[in-house]
């Protein structure tokens, strides 16, 4: 499978909202219940075009990942891989090119996970180690080799 992002443009919009929606409803609706206002208005607050690269496989759309410097680290703050492309590699190939990408700038890298999320586990997999908690998310990190925080 050739792997591969590519920036996002306007006509992506469509596509990352509906994946968003897809996978985490479940999780959205288990913790604080569904609103679509609401919800329509979280991800239009937090989507940023300019951070968004869209995850291809052979040439087909199947994710979207948003990431953006945050002091000394780079905050991934979205991976998605539509469910019918999971657990084939994608994740795990974004994850080691953006580590890589941080180890070359030497940074570390962070995010946060809602605690129901069973991607914490790919997280811990892939060297991160949980920093903190909320009542809703954890909070994990990855430093950069020779760079501990």
């Amino acid at each position: 499978m050739n792997i591969a992002l590519r920036a996002a443009v306007s006509d992506d919009l469509v596509f990352a909202r509906s994946l968003y929606f897809e996978t985490m409803r479940w999780m959205i609706e288990r913790l604080f219940g569904w609103d679509q206002a609401r919800e329509e208005e979280s991800f239009s607050r937090y989507f940023n075009l300019d951070e968004v690269r869209i995850i291809t496989a052979d040439g087909r759309d199947v994710g979207w990942v948003q990431d953006r410097m945050d002091g000394e680290a780079i905050y991934l703050c979205s991976l998605y891989v539509m469910p019918a492309f999971q657990r084939q590699g994608i994740g795990s190939w974004v994850l080691r090119t953006l580590l890589e990408r941080a180890t070359a700038q030497s940074k570390a890298v962070t995010l946060a996970v809602v605690i129901i999320n069973p991607a914490l586990h790919f997280y811990e997999r892939h060297g991160f180690r949980i920093t903190h908690e909320d009542q809703h998310k954890f909070y994990l990190r990855v430093d950069a080799p020779g760079n501990p925080q």
